[in-house]
């Protein structure tokens, strides 16, 4: 499941860079999928489970915060031109 969402998320950020437009992302789920992922990452060091999959929790937080940034940008796009 991780692996899957891991490769998930970098053809997310290509494909809302290409379009270039937030409509159609959801910042909720963007919100609900990065705290699935810090509470992940909680729970192995909390439960004391260091092991290899932290650092795909670790990469997978990365991906999304790119797709956090695309998202960023995307608004910041759309903002403009409803301003022009």
């Amino acid at each position: 499941m991780l692996v899957c969402f891991g490769l998930s998320w970098p053809i997310n950020a290509m494909k809302a860079w290409k379009s270039g437009t937030a409509v159609g992302t959801s910042w909720m789920f963007l919100a609900l999928i990065t705290f699935g992922y810090i509470a992940g990452i909680a729970a192995k060091f909390v439960g004391g489970t260091i092991n290899w999959v932290l650092a795909v929790y670790f990469i997978n937080l990365l991906a999304l915060l790119v797709n956090w940034a695309v998202y960023a940008r995307n608004r910041a796009r759309d903002r403009r031109r409803r301003a022009a």
